[in-house]
């Protein structure tokens, strides 16, 4: 049987990537310095078709800026370029004898056919005296956005593992490389992964669809359907500019020093597709006509869906032209968490998030004619008095972010106290009274009970839908097992005496009945047992309780 070579590997990504639309080319054909990382020429004349109203001077001095870009830590530097990537680079320009700020665009992401896309192999990179060639590399207006580093599936050490290290190795001999580095691809042919510089192995994530639509068949080379879906030049551009963020994170040792963690992470694809369809349904949702439902986004627990509700919260806010983003949750800790997670992404946003004390601060926040992303709770929304909540804004620009959506206090239902025939209502009516044109959007990490009739009222029906089994699948989140124990329970003299006396009571019912029953008048006799905890002897007191409960039911 022939095996599959490594070569043939690679000349089989490079056909995929041509059909795509990237111009090939063979690195050793180029006459370059093997020093420089960037191709200079195409990314000056990238950047004279993108900037056309800018002299070449003005381009020039960009791009000596991104050379210079330089420090102790690799991940400092590709953060630093990122920033230049995603928002231009300013150079200061002479017109008529005044110095003004101009930005020089790397990047056109409005008119992805106005950019350069171009797919190198073989590219010997010499830094320091070490020399390296990376497998592939993908250029984006002359900039080295995408290192792929490839292994041949049939080789015994040769696994996606060792791809993995040896992106590491050139991390550590030829950083220069990753200063420019959106993300990496790691494959041995069948199975193929991306993740960041800062990525371990765990975190690299396979990408499972080329449309968003569906997941591709197994049969199907991880390594094609990456680069169809992940790797078109509208997606790469789309991940670059929206889900990429740096997180920052305090961490403190043993002695109580303080340091910040920063690591970059990028969006798994379940995430990037989902956000996408949120967005398309706010924006429809938010137009004139629309319904102001933008529907359900359930990901289950543990597959990143706070930074899945940041990615939509950067990219809504372009989307719709600085719209007030208002974040709700229904605790203060989950309100504290989640504020965290955007805070220390703020760059992503474009704007600093704020996180709401007082109800007066809430109104003074929403009174503003644009902008804003706020965080609060439900709670803030209920009446000091009365059934109605004061109107706070007609606009409709404003979209307001429910976390746990499927919970009961987003009702729109009226309930009247027994004692005191008092009518209240479920937050959702509140939430409508306040903002009555803005449109609305839950994630949830559980699924919605079929029962539930008011978070379909709110948010409408679901965008997207990533469950427990698709994520274990994907390796996103662990599987969950459950063991099943019996709990030895120690009852008194008296205990034992009061379950005779069930038994006698139950006598004239069914086995079903009986044992259903009986069981659960036991467990609320004991209550229930912990695995680390045994029983306590039950009390006279709470013996007393139930023989009152028994004699009151007859």
């Amino acid at each position: 049987m022939t095996k599959i070579t490594e070569n043939e590997i690679e000349l089989y990504a490079i056909e995929l990537f041509e059909q795509l639309g990237y111009a090939y080319m063979y690195a050793p054909d180029l006459e370059r310095n093997y020093e420089e990382v960037l191709l200079k020429e195409r990314l000056l004349g990238a950047l004279e078709k993108i900037n056309p109203s800018l002299h070449v001077s003005a381009l020039q001095d960009a791009i000596k800026q991104l050379e210079r870009i330089k420090s102790s830590e690799l991940l400092r530097d590709n953060e630093t370029f990122h920033k230049l990537l995603v928002e231009g680079v300013k150079v200061d320009v002479q017109r008529e004898g005044i110095t003004r700020g101009e930005i020089v665009h790397l990047v056109d992401f409005d008119d992805v056919n106005s950019n350069d896309f171009v797919v190198v192999n073989q590219f010997t990179m010499i830094e320091n005296g070490h020399q390296k060639r990376p497998d592939i590399i993908l250029f984006v207006n002359g900039l080295p956005l995408v290192v792929m580093e490839l292994k041949n599936a049939a080789g015994e050490n040769a696994t996606i593992a060792s791809a993995h290290q040896q992106i590491g190795t050139y991390k550590s001999l030829i950083p220069s490389l990753f200063t420019y580095n959106a993300f990496c691809v790691i494959s041995d042919g069948c199975e193929a992964k991306a993740g960041t510089i800062s990525a371990g192995l765990s975190r690299y994530m396979a990408w499972k669809s080329s449309d968003g639509v569906s997941e591709v068949s197994r049969l199907t080379p991880q390594l094609e359907t990456l680069i169809n879906g992940m790797l078109q030049p509208h997606v790469l551009l789309d991940l670059v500019r929206s889900f990429i963020v740096f997180e920052q994170s305090k961490k403190e040792d043993v002695n109580g020093i303080v340091t910040i963690e920063t690591v970059k992470k990028l969006a798994a694809y379940h995430q990037y597709y989902a956000v996408n369809k949120a967005v398309e349904r706010t924006l429809k949702a938010a137009g004139e006509g629309g319904d102001q439902k933008g529907g359900v986004v359930w990901h289950t627990q543990g597959s990143g869906k706070s930074l899945s509700m940041l990615f939509y919260t950067g990219k809504i806010v372009l989307a719709l032209d600085n719209p007030t983003v208002l974040v709700i949750t229904d605790r203060n800790d989950l309100d504290d968490q989640l504020f965290e997670t955007f805070a220390s992404c703020a760059n992503l946003l474009r704007q600093e998030p704020v996180q709401i004390e007082t109800r007066s601060e809430l109104k003074e926040k929403l009174g503003v004619a644009s902008g804003g992303v706020i965080f609060t709770t439900i709670q803030k929304f209920a009446p000091e008095e009365g059934n109605v909540y004061e109107r706070l804004s007609n606009r409709r620009n404003i979209v307001v972010i429910a976390d746990e959506a499927h919970r009961t206090q987003y009702g729109f239902r009226a309930k009247i106290d027994k004692n005191t025939g008092e009518i209240t209502y479920g937050f959702a009516k509140y939430l409508r009274d306040a903002l009555p044109n803005a449109t609305y959007l839950g994630f949830t990490g559980t699924p919605i009970e079929s029962s539930d009739v008011n978070t379909p009222a709110v948010f409408g029906d679901y965008v997207d839908i990533y469950d427990i089994a698709q994520a274990v699948e994907d390796g996103a989140t662990v599987k969950i097992y459950y063991e099943s124990r019996l709990a030895k329970i120690n009852l008194s003299a008296e205990g034992k005496e009061l379950v005779h006396a069930l038994d006698e009571e139950l006598s004239e019912l069914d086995e079903s009945q009986k044992a259903k029953a009986k069981w659960t008048r036991l467990e609320a006799l004991i209550g229930v047992p912990t695995a680390s905890r045994r029983s306590p002897p039950i009390s006279s007191r709470t013996l007393n309780c139930v023989r009152r409960s028994l004699r009151a039911r007859g």
